[in-house]
């Protein structure tokens, strides 16, 4: 039984008790003066003992943005009144809908990926038997690129195939279409993917009109994840035209344009920049669909966003918030209705920051991304499986994902909230300062002529990598920590392992797609194709439908439509999807085969001299270091007797040798002890825990010192050019 003790309860139903308290807890708060902002700060300058408040108590984002250490109602008077409008009235900061998810709560729309339709429709029907209410299918990139199994070399990447409507029947044997929202990635191959399931659909006796959801194309995202599309964009657009057209009068709950923010995510971008980009493409998807007759209501109402959910929660928040200001400006800029201006919003936790070491973490990753997005208003929303990064997820891991946004919406009683974000003054402001960046970049890139050509210059690539760049620079030093990969680590975990699809998969696929060809009336395919190839408008569109109907595969109904414009998108710089501990991981990789070969892991033996409180600090920061390079670290003791710290050190075998002491005792034992390990283990690599000064470190690097570790140290550095000169990693 829920406990729906925080419904709001209107002030003219409350009992005489309860106005009563609610009135001595407003006196409690006029009972002692107001703190002010000047005052706190002489306060807190006080703790910091002459320390920088701005470098101790500020911070800058990667979005350029400088957060306080505190924020006090004179900062809302620095933001205009729109941001603060009510819920449900324009521009929709705080969301579409007036009363928030007790009108209608996001759709739970877990990724659904599968190597095969059969396993598909298995998968689906568990997981929506047991909380998940939205269909939302992966599609594998060659059917994204409109290109059927038979046509490619290998199966690229997780993902379902869909080629024939024979592969859509048994993908959605025994699911209610009518009744299950769906959501589809389809890349360029939209029109074509809808086709064979409206095929589907009217083969089952079953109406268009009550699909919902989104079968969306992105060309753009495709674009700059692939480097170069195999269509033209104006073959692309003419697609996108055309199903739209269609939809909106046979399928009015069905969006035809899915703009993926997570190719500027998942590429090391910023808030700022995924908004941007995405907005920019969306634009130039109206226009290109107005140039075809297609108006901005029309267009606007048929567009669905995603964007990723990253590890900063109140950043996060001030993006979707930000992101639907934005739109609605853009929508009505074009022209268009209120109710057109409505951002829908589908969100996804971040495949940046997820890892392969210790992957139990990124279920408190995931659990925090979700619930950032659910208070910023998406939706629809995907909480990524633990093992997300390993490959295909299993049914236990599935499990954890779905129950987590069970969890925020059934035990967090988020589901019955209306934008619980509003009023905090610190989201407020972050929102007007992350929609004022957004929207300068957006109009940097409409400047220089719009998206398409910004992608063909080059400048959202060269941004994210600015970015990523300074990304990697933090995380690399660990100033940026990931646990269990770049801090924590555990050297002794077990690795999980998911198998991707094997190729008999692959060689199944095209024994399928070969006996259904060899099925089909070619005369009648051929017409219907050469009908297809002809069409225009929202003809084009049932036409498509006949096509597949006539067992023309998404290759074919992609190329018939393509074919008035024959040719290729120009080459582009892509944007690499990455994760950030994928540095790290590659050095914990590399000590596995290592290990694995040898039987025996790299050492790090840690000389401790002194008493404790001398060398432990160093020693447990140094022990740190070593680990999250997969080694394994000797520290069991610490030694008064330098000849005794030798003697332990070479019968542990270990090559490396790391002293940790205090300042104070360096000078007196840092040359003494590296001229006996010299003469000991000629052979070892010594290094040297703390930040000596300029003439002692030379003291030190002549007597034999290789390295100093600090925490400004490039752990990444330091430990990959450590493996190479082991000749652990080549």
């Amino acid at each position: 039984m829920l406990d729906h003790s925080n419904v709001y309860v209107p002030h003219n139903m409350m009992g005489n008790e309860t106005k009563k308290k609610i009135k001595d807890e407003k006196h409690i708060f006029t009972a002692f003066p107001r703190p002010t902002y000047e005052a706190w700060r002489q306060t807190a300058e006080k703790t910091l003992k002459g320390k920088s408040f701005e470098d101790k108590l500020m911070t800058k984002t990667y979005e350029g943005i400088l957060l306080q250490p505190i924020y006090m109602p004179e900062n809302l008077e620095e933001i205009p009144d729109v941001v603060r409008m009510l819920p449900g009235a324009a521009p929709y900061v705080r969301g579409t809908r007036t009363l928030g998810y007790i009108q209608q709560s996001w759709d739970v729309a877990q990724e659904l990926s599968a190597a095969t339709p059969e396993a598909f429709n298995r998968i689906a029907k568990h997981d929506m038997e047991r909380g998940q209410n939205m269909i939302h299918v992966v599609l594998d990139t060659p059917t994204c690129l409109g290109r059927d199994a038979d046509q490619v070399q290998s199966h690229r990447g997780k993902g379902l195939s869909l080629c024939t409507k024979l592969d859509v029947a048994q993908a959605f044997a025994d699911i209610d279409l009518e009744h299950a929202p769906l959501l589809i990635q389809s890349g360029l191959s939209a029109q074509s993917v809808l086709s064979l399931l409206i095929a589907y659909m009217r083969e089952q006796g079953k109406s268009a009109d009550k699909l919902c959801g989104c079968i969306g194309m992105d060309p753009l995202s495709m674009w700059v994840k692939e480097g170069i599309l195999p269509y033209s964009l104006e073959g692309v657009y003419d697609a996108m035209s055309q199903m739209t057209l269609w939809a909106n009068r046979h399928a009015p709950n069905l969006q035809t344009v899915f703009v993926q923010g997570h190719p500027y995510h998942d590429g090391g971008g910023n808030a700022v920049q995924e908004m941007a980009f995405s907005l920019a493409s969306a634009v130039a998807y109206i226009r290109a669909m107005q140039e075809r007759d297609v108006d901005i209501d029309t267009s606007a109402l048929h567009i669905r966003f995603s964007f990723s959910l990253g590890s900063n929660f109140f950043m996060e928040i001030a993006k979707l918030r930000a992101a639907r200001m934005l739109w609605a400006n853009i929508v009505s800029a074009f022209g268009g209705s209120e109710a057109s201006a409505k951002m829908k919003i589908h969100g996804r936790t971040s495949f940046w920051t997820k890892t392969v070491r210790d992957p139990y973490v990124n279920l408190l990753r995931t659990t925090t991304e979700a619930l950032a997005g659910v208070v910023g208003g998406v939706d629809s929303l995907h909480a990524s499986p633990f093992d997300e990064a390993l490959g295909e997820s299993d049914a236990f891991s599935r499990r954890l994902a779905r129950n987590t946004q069970l969890l925020l919406e059934e035990e967090a009683h988020l589901g019955k909230t209306i934008d619980p974000a509003g009023g905090s003054w610190y989201v407020e402001v972050l929102t007007d300062q992350l929609a004022q960046k957004a929207w300068k970049l957006f109009q940097h890139i409409e400047g220089k002529g719009g998206m398409v050509r910004a992608l063909e210059e080059g400048e959202p690539q060269r941004l994210i990598e600015e970015v990523a760049r300074t990304r990697r620079h933090n995380i690399n030093r660990r100033k940026d920590r990931i646990v269990g990969t770049n801090v924590y680590a555990n050297v002794k975990e077990a690795p999980i392992v998911r198998k991707m699809e094997e190729e008999s998969v692959y060689e199944k696929w095209l024994v399928e797609l070969a006996a259904f060809r060899s099925s089909i009336d070619v005369s009648v395919h051929r017409s219907a194709l050469d009908k297809l190839y002809d069409a225009q408008g929202e003809q084009a569109m049932e036409a498509a439908i006949e096509a597949a109907q006539a067992g023309a595969t998404l290759q074919e109904i992609t190329e018939a439509v393509q074919g008035r414009r024959a040719g290729t998108t120009p080459a582009i710089v892509k944007i690499r999807t990455q994760r950030a501990a994928e540095p790290f991981e590659e050095l914990r990789t590399a000590v596995d085969a290592y290990t694995e070969r040898t039987g025996k892991r790299p050492q790090v033996f840690l000389a401790n001299i002194g008493p404790t409180q001398s060398y432990k600090p160093r020693a447990d920061f140094s022990a740190g270091f070593f680990e999250v390079g997969g080694f394994e670290v000797l520290a069991d003791k610490g030694f008064n007797i330098l000849e005794e710290a030798v003697r332990e050190a070479a019968a542990s075998t270990a090559s490396i040798i790391v002293i940790c002491s205090s300042d104070d005792m360096y000078p007196n034992i840092v040359p003494q002890l590296v001229q006996m390990l010299r003469r000991t283990l000629p052979s070892c690599t010594i290094f040297l825990a703390g930040a000596p000064q300029a003439e002692q470190w030379a003291i030190y690097k002549e007597a034999g010192v290789h390295h100093a570790i600090t925490m400004q140290s490039d752990c990444y550095a330091v430990l990959r050019s450590l493996l190479h000169q082991k000749g652990i990693m080549l």
